[in-house]
């Protein structure tokens, strides 16, 4: 009886031990860190027996013994032919074609064409980052509604799509012969997800204009990755604008406009989050630099980095059961589907304005119709969501700009003067 009476009285205590467990267990899920590790621990699962597999076919020297129908697709993965290209100017991207015989109304009209859909697309790209990561959706008078929390996700279908236009690009036209190994793409492949990962993330914490000054920051780390990956060297000025640019965004983070009300927590998370995209990207960048010594082309480097990303993505989804979880929200809210399929688009499309304008106009003016849909981002975002700027955060927005502005002029004059030295005369010093 004794027995009886305790096995009674225990239920309600087991039952609210079990409501807390699952309260802990949401509330962990729901932080950004834990998330990071889960995710980054479905990417380990694929990319450490990866690494065996490299080390046992490069250890049994297959490129000289192996045989059979699998030794292309292996040869192709793990050695590649190894042939590297010592005549590119530059490193990150192929040189650039002259018009021949073009009339000044057909570049102008090109060139209106390029700026028109970069703007287009990275602009329309950035509204819906935004409505998806921080509004909900389904909401009524009487249901508040429900946001969408799985940034891997939305990841996954960026890079889906990104990988047909690039696989049916390189299909459709001539591209040169692939020689570099295939597993190399897959450090810039784990580093621009998670740089992408961390950028949906940090949208839950801070404003879009915080969040686009940030990327106008990775000039710095871009330089100090560029001197760790590849030894490369900077001019003087280079070096003076990176520190306007930090100025600039210091100025901006450090202002508060009177209807603030983060907390410290959510406010250091944000800036982790986008410190760590900052980080993942600079290396992607130097990385891709890297990779270019390769004899390929720019479409080539998208195909390559989107197969890994995809693999890697899906690979986590499903080891966490989140596919099926995001597929089911996108079939409860068709408006979401709507803006997840067109996000994606807008990122696939943007990838190829990328391409062709710096292939017509080069890298300077490819800069600074990025750098206007930078400013153009931060206005739509302040129009559309009713984001605050102070005085002193203004102020910030522009120095950064007229530091980035300033950093393509002063690029533009040094490729000049270049050009026009003797071959006897040396260019400017180097740090």
């Amino acid at each position: 009886r004794f027995c009886l009476s305790f096995m009674l009285a225990s239920f309600p205590t087991m039952a609210a031990g079990e409501e807390i467990s699952a309260a802990l267990q949401e509330s962990w899920g729901d932080f950004w860190l834990f998330r990071f590790f889960i995710n980054a621990a479905g990417y380990a699962s694929i990319v450490v027996p990866g690494f065996l597999l490299i080390q046992y076919f490069k250890r049994r020297n297959y490129l000289e013994t192996g045989r059979g129908i699998c030794f292309p697709v292996i040869k192709s993965c793990v050695f590649g032919s190894e042939v590297k290209s010592l005549h590119q100017e530059d490193g990150s991207l192929p040189p650039r074609a002259e018009p021949i015989e073009s009339s000044t109304a057909r570049q102008v009209f090109k060139l209106v064409f390029c700026a028109a859909g970069l703007q287009a697309s990275y602009l329309t790209w950035g509204v819906l980052q935004e409505r998806v990561m921080t509004r909900t959706y389904g909401a009524t008078e009487t249901d508040p509604g429900e946001k969408f929390k799985d940034s891997q996700f939305l990841v996954f279908m960026n890079r889906i799509l990104a990988f047909t236009v690039a696989g049916l690009y390189c299909a459709l036209t001539k591209q040169p012969r692939h020689g570099a190994p295939m597993y190399k793409y897959s450090f810039a492949s784990l580093s621009n997800i998670l740089s992408s990962w961390c950028q949906y993330e940090a949208l839950k914490y801070v404003s879009f204009p915080t969040q686009v000054l940030a990327k106008a920051s990775k000039v710095i780390p871009v330089m100090m990755m560029g001197k760790l990956v590849s030894r490369k060297s900077y001019e003087y000025w280079e070096y003076l604008t990176a520190a306007l640019i930090s100025v600039g965004v210091s100025m901006f983070l450090l202002s508060s406009a009177p209807n603030r009300h983060m907390s410290t927590v959510t406010t250091f998370s944000g800036i982790v989050l986008l410190a760590g995209y900052i980080i993942f990207d600079s290396f992607t960048s130097n990385w891709q630099d890297a990779l270019f010594t390769y004899k390929m082309s720019p479409v080539q480097m998208m195909f390559g980095v989107n197969v890994f990303s995809c693999l890697f993505t899906v690979g986590s989804l499903l080891e966490q059961g989140a596919l099926l979880e995001s597929v089911r929200f996108m079939a409860r809210h068709s408006e979401f589907m709507a803006h997840a399929v067109l996000l994606s688009v807008c990122s696939a499309c943007g990838q190829l304005f990328i391409f062709y304008t710096i292939n017509q106009f080069g890298a300077a003016v490819f800069t600074i119709i990025m750098t206007l849909r930078q400013a153009f981002a931060i206005l739509l975002s302040c129009l559309i969501y009713g984001h605050t700027v102070t005085v002193m955060g203004g102020l910030g927005v522009a120095v950064v700009f007229m530091a980035l502005f300033l950093r393509v002029y002063a690029r533009s004059r040094m490729k000049k003067r270049s050009k026009k030295l003797p071959p006897g005369d040396t260019p400017i010093q180097k740090v």
